[in-house]
């Protein structure tokens, strides 16, 4: 696979899955709302889905050394792995309970984000349980963050409501 093509999908999914975990976490434990959190998932996929795509566009062009067709490979398959991996968080708070479909989706990302994590660490020839936990880690911490995030300001503002 061209290199254009993987730097878009790692990033498009790697952004797919923490930004959109730390949305649902964080909306979670704020509002307890499965609309809220349904309104949040889809705004991600857009917006974010067409930031990020933007943002590895002026990235690539920064740089100076790509061709626009590579560029444009870069930017449309970023664009396309948020957009549809970020859509795969609906489904499980679709047909779940909300407190089930976070735990689902948390299980979920984390699968998705090992294998690829996995993918990384092999095809650079560097220990698979230190890019994984790496990446883990560092997913975690945002999960973790945005759930206190969530909570303080429901506690905080929820009288204003």
């Amino acid at each position: 696979m061209k290199l254009s093509y993987i730097k878009g999908i790692t990033f498009g999914l790697t952004s797919g899955i923490i930004t959109t975990l730390g949305m649902m976490v964080g909306l979670n434990a704020g509002t307890h709302s499965t609309l809220a959190v349904l309104g949040g998932i889809l705004t991600i996929a857009i917006a974010d889905a067409f930031s990020d795509a933007l943002g590895i566009h002026i990235s690539e062009e920064s740089e100076n050394v790509h061709t626009k067709r590579e560029i444009w490979e870069a930017t449309i398959s970023t664009f396309f792995a948020k957009l549809i991996f970020a859509l795969t968080f609906v489904i499980p708070v679709v047909f779940f309970e909300l407190q089930t479909a976070i735990i689902v989706s948390i299980i979920w990302g984390m699968l998705v984000l090992g294998i690829i994590s996995f993918w990384i660490a092999k095809s650079q020839k560097v220990p698979v349980w230190h890019v994984v936990g790496e990446h883990w880690a560092i997913t975690l911490l945002v999960i973790f963050i945005t759930h206190n995030v969530g909570h303080w300001i429901a506690t905080t503002f929820g009288q204003l409501a």
